[in-house]
């Protein structure tokens, strides 16, 4: 028995220690929070609203610090641990407290809550360094820091919408403008943002911003801004940015029907399948013009699919679509599922609909 629980308590404190935000508790708190290594510690209450709304922020925290060796982050359920929570003197939610290394006693946190002040307030206690993850918000938020390398990047086209936290248009705005940002975040070139312009004055009175929510376009080809006048409604966003970008998005961050297809090579996939006896005429002409084309990619794909029908057969055409169908109802990349569903669109285009036959 003794050897048993000498294993299950190895084992727990390896889950502790693998997990970005360590639980603790009156059982485990002493032996974590030893002065063995730097700890940051929220004390909160599950009820409390401020806590709630700081949750996404402290995990993003953990993550942060996640491969800090000496570097602990920590929670205290703090209305269920009384113990804990009379012992550290905590009278309200959330609390934070730091622990330097070496050492057990708690010194109080009272900086800012983003997580930009949390990682300077650890970094410069600890010396260690924060590694965020790489990922691209659906709506990237732009300040003086880091507007002109992103709405002037000239390898991308950007939307900005220039905003104040207390407008009620922009605050109405928001939920249409995140979906705008979600349909548009797997485009590496096409950037939907927004930026405080109440906040960041210099750069409202930059783009001459006399009214919330203004929003601009920073296309690539222009050092000009350009102003958004249409809808705002998603879909009219949409279309704008479709049309700006040259993309094929759609709601929910999906693609269109005709991504990827290219007209003239649409009829070459009719004239494939329904004149037999000159595929092998037609797939040369199409590979010889790939390389014009504005995705060589897509066209060529077409002539792959060609060659794949010249020997496998017809039948091709449905099985491939139907694999397709299989693996874009399973869980894959966003990169992958645009990439099998404008294949998917392309061989839509090679059917040949048989219930139509010539009198």
């Amino acid at each position: 028995m003794a050897d048993f629980s000498s294993l299950l308590f190895f084992l727990v404190g390896i889950i502790f220690c693998q997990a970005s935000v360590i639980d603790l508790t009156s059982d485990n708190f002493d032996s974590i929070v030893n002065g063995d290594k730097f700890a940051f510690v929220e004390f909160f209450a599950p009820w409390c609203g401020h806590c709630k709304a700081l949750a996404p922020t402290y995990e993003k925290l953990g993550e942060a610090f996640a491969k800090a060796d000496d570097v602990v982050i920590a929670k205290v359920d703090a209305d269920a641990d009384k113990t804990l929570s009379s012992r550290f003197g905590i009278s309200g939610f959330p609390t934070l407290k730091y622990f330097s290394k070496g050492s057990t006693s708690a010194e109080d946190y009272s900086g800012g809550r983003d997580i930009k002040d949390f990682i300077s307030f650890i970094e410069g206690k600890t010396g260690a360094r924060a590694i965020m993850a790489v990922t691209k918000e659906n709506v990237v938020q732009l300040d003086s820091s880091n507007f002109d390398s992103v709405a002037l990047d000239k390898t991308k086209d950007v939307l900005v919408e220039f905003y104040a936290p207390w407008c009620g248009h922009c605050k109405s705005l928001a939920p249409v403008y995140e979906k705008v940002g979600l349909a548009f975040k797997n485009e590496p070139n096409c950037v939907v943002a927004k930026v405080d312009a109440d906040g960041e004055r210099s750069l409202g009175e930059r783009y001459g911003v006399s009214g919330f929510p203004t929003i601009k376009f920073f296309p690539r080809d222009s050092d000009e801004a350009e102003e958004y006048n249409e809808g705002r409604s998603e879909q009219d966003f949409i279309d704008f940015l479709n049309e700006k970008c040259k993309t094929n998005r759609k709601s929910g961050g999906g693609i269109t029907d005709d991504a990827g297809r290219i007209d003239k090579f649409d009829e070459f996939a009719k004239e494939f399948m329904t004149n037999v006896d000159k595929r092998d005429a037609i797939l040369e002409e199409a590979k010889s013009l790939i390389d014009a084309q504005e995705d060589p990619k897509d066209a060529t794909y077409y002539t792959k699919v060609m060659e794949r029908v010249q020997s496998k057969g017809d039948a091709f055409i449905t099985t491939e679509i139907e694999r397709l169908n299989r693996l874009l109802d399973g869980a894959i990349s966003a990169k992958k599922s645009d990439e099998f569903s404008k294949r998917r669109n392309i061989l839509k285009k090679f059917q040949v609909d048989t219930t139509k036959t010539e009198l």
